[in-house]
């Protein structure tokens, strides 16, 4: 790869980090090429970008990012693919699926909206993740739930009061 390539890739890399607000950082060596192409395909249908990197490239797109990775350019040593998704609980979800059928893919790290997650041990937390929408969908419930008591409160308050009237006009 000459020195013009490897910038042109380094220029991609560093947009792709630029747009994406979660981005995982995973080690799927030891994939046969159909479980590979399972992974792909899962990856396509839940809306994730999926591409294997080379390390130094992606060190040095983070380097050239505006982003503050902390600690994640330590992981990467051996094989490394980059997940990116709008969603930040989308890629530990298959990752945790995948993992159903085979040993791989291995987490090394994440960055989910300036946080930092660095080992295979935090998939669990990330799954419980919950996306923007999520939370605010929680938030709309609880914000509704107040007003909905009220609302069935006078509702049966009326009722009741609607049948003692009529209760004492039949008398």
């Amino acid at each position: 790869m000459t020195r013009e390539e490897k910038a042109t890739v380094i220029e991609d890399l560093t947009a792709q980090l630029a747009e994406g607000t979660t981005i995982y950082l995973t080690d799927i060596s030891g994939l046969d090429a159909g479980t590979t192409s399972d992974l792909r395909r899962a990856c396509f249908k839940a809306n994730i970008k999926l591409a294997v990197v080379k390390n130094t490239l992606l060190a040095k797109a983070m380097e050239a990012s505006d982003k503050e990775f902390g600690d994640l350019p330590e992981v990467l040593k051996g094989s490394t693919s980059l997940m990116i998704s709008d969603t930040g609980n989308a890629p530990a979800k298959l990752i945790k699926t995948f993992r159903k059928k085979s040993n791989r893919p291995l987490l090394k790290g994440a960055f989910i909206e300036e946080a930092i997650f660095i080992g295979d041990d935090k998939l669990d937390a990330l799954v419980n993740i919950k996306s923007k929408e999520e939370v605010i969908a929680d938030i709309v419930a609880l914000l509704q739930s107040p007003a909905k008591n009220v609302i069935s409160g006078l509702k049966s308050g009326g009722g009741k009061l609607a049948g003692i009237l009529k209760t004492l006009s039949e008398k």
